[in-house]
């Protein structure tokens, strides 16, 4: 595998960090971007494996930190589900002027949810799959709920998620409320997989069937059984990535 740390630029100017890996022959089957969940980054040990087993399979990866994350410029008290979705577009942009434009949008967790909306503004895109994605956007306010009632009285408030304090505004709550995601996904004129553990305590794995239901054919449903939401557990991660790999084959053969 070689992999490449790279920058592009956002619609606002911003210099977002990334990281590319290809094949060993870098002559890869199709190329696919990877959008982490809500407060991750692109290192994450689940998004890193779940990368090796693509590019393994001969697919090339772009991940990377959405504004204000990780390595990338912004300030995250400035970003919201809309810019997360322009962020997508800027990266498979850079892909397309750079090497080829992605066949394949991968997402985990809410990040699932923004490569559903970013998909409809990416042609190229053949294959879509989420990863524990919540049904709506809106599902997220439930981790801030500690700070809801001071961003609705005051504009915005410190919420303390996965560990760490982050500044959410107002504009975030509004922008999730407004996003129709039924809608969205019986637009989604690529073929779909869904990913998701019964046992995810985080976004319910009715959540799954919502989506799935939403969605036209093609479609398929892949069950984790016995993972958690983030991961962890390397098995778990390693089969994600080797099953998209698999299911998406038949959408980027040339």
């Amino acid at each position: 595998m070689i992999s490449k740390k790279i920058k592009f630029t956002n619609s606002q100017g911003h210099e977002l960090a990334a990281r590319i890996e290809l094949p060993e022959n870098e002559l890869p089957k199709g190329f696919a971007l990877f959008a982490h969940c809500f407060t991750c980054n692109k290192n994450l040990t689940a998004v890193r494996n779940i990368g090796k087993a693509l590019t393994n399979s001969g697919i090339a990866v772009l991940r990377f930190d959405f504004t204000g994350l990780g390595e990338s410029e912004g300030d995250f008290e400035n970003t919201n589900f809309s810019s997360n979705i322009d962020d997508l577009i800027s990266a498979a942009k850079f892909l397309e002027e750079n090497y080829t434009a992605p066949d394949i949008i991968i997402g985990h967790s809410l990040g699932g949810a923004a490569v559903v909306f970013a998909t409809q503004h990416i042609p190229s895109i053949k294959a879509v799959a989420t990863i524990g994605a919540p049904s709506n956007p809106k599902h997220v306010s439930k981790l801030l709920k500690s700070g809801i009632d001071e961003i609705n009285k005051n504009g915005e408030a410190i919420v303390l998620i996965g560990g760490r304090e982050f500044k959410i505004q107002q504009h975030f709550l509004d922008d999730i409320n407004e996003k129709n995601m039924d809608k969205t996904l019986k637009k989604l004129n690529s073929a779909l997989l869904v990913l998701h553990s019964p046992q995810d305590t985080t976004v319910g794995i009715e959540n799954a069937a919502q989506i799935y239901q939403s969605a036209w054919h093609p479609k398929s449903f892949i069950s984790l059984d016995g993972a958690d939401h983030l991961l962890t557990n390397k098995e778990d991660s390693v089969y994600v990535g080797k099953m998209i790999a698999n299911w998406s084959e038949r959408y980027i053969k040339n």
